[in-house]
């Protein structure tokens, strides 16, 4: 929590941010490497000093793209006031960041709001294209080249098998500490008309590789290595299996991240977000 005096000083913003991240370590800050938030968080710095709090709704892979990213950063309230509108603090931001990141929204919100505990859903987009020429050479950063043809009426039957609270162990990097349950609320398996296989995923939080490996279980099934019912037989492991290939991070897309619409709202699903999830039996 942020000390009263030091909230009394500063304001909080919450960013939509947008990345292509072919060139990032992913999101979180690394000391040595170049990650979406070291580059958000510098442009920060040139306009308000350094942020009090800087939060993300889910920290990206390596690779992984985004277009509905959203965080929240406690910045100086004079410097904020200062800018004199959004619209001049989006124009500034633009010309400080790389062209491969961009802040697309920003605005003052209460301080009950938090990016990643106050988030109800989370959606991503996985996008692959089993043409057997390849992918389309504009598509190739966020696209999967998969070289086998995918049966994907099989892949969206697998895919509805998995819906619901789970334990996904078997997709997971587990975590020290971290629980892998969670709640599945989407994943569709559809041809998209320009000829690229989308899976769009949904839940209210994923446990580390979730959605990569979901996918790659589902690949699997598309190109007929495996039958069907083969990703929901996993559930039952309690531990990650070695028979699910991540698939690539390039081609997985968070596009949206979804919230509560006023404060008491986000209070209530922090408060939520925060217990440690159990399957009821």
């Amino acid at each position: 929590m942020t000390a009263p005096e030091t909230a009394a000083e500063t304001v909080r913003l919450r960013l939509s941010v947008s990345y292509d991240g072919t060139d990032f370590h992913g999101w979180a800050p690394q000391p040595s490497s170049r990650t979406v938030a070291g580059e958000v968080r510098t442009a920060l710095e040139h306009l308000f000093g350094p942020p009090a709090t800087f939060v993300v709704a889910g920290r990206t892979d390596a690779g992984v793209h985004a277009v509905g990213q959203v965080c929240h950063a406690d910045v100086d309230a004079a410097r904020w006031a200062a800018q004199d509108g959004e619209r001049k603090v989006l124009w500034r931001l633009r010309g400080i960041l790389p062209p491969d990141v961009r802040v697309t929204a920003v605005a003052p919100i209460d301080r009950a709001f938090d990016a990643r505990f106050s988030a109800l859903a989370r959606h991503y987009e996985y996008r692959i294209s089993d043409a057997t020429w390849g992918v389309e050479p504009l598509w190739r950063r966020d696209t999967l080249a998969w070289n086998r043809p995918l049966d994907v009426a099989e892949m969206a039957r697998a895919a509805a098998t998995l819906l619901g609270e789970h334990d996904f162990a078997a997709f997971c990097k587990k975590r020290e500490g971290a629980t892998t349950i969670r709640a599945l609320s989407r994943l569709d398996v559809s041809r998209a008309a320009d000829g690229r296989i989308v899976v769009a995923v949904s839940a209210d939080a994923f446990c580390h590789s979730m959605v990569r490996s979901l996918v790659g279980a589902l690949l699997a099934v598309g190109d007929g290595r495996r039958e069907a019912d083969w990703p929901v037989r996993l559930l039952s492991r309690t531990e990650r299996s070695s028979e699910v290939v991540v698939a690539p991070a390039h081609g997985l897309t968070l596009v949206r991240v979804d919230y509560p619409a006023d404060a008491a709202g986000w209070v209530a699903r922090d408060e939520t977000t925060r217990r440690v999830r159990t399957l009821e039996r």
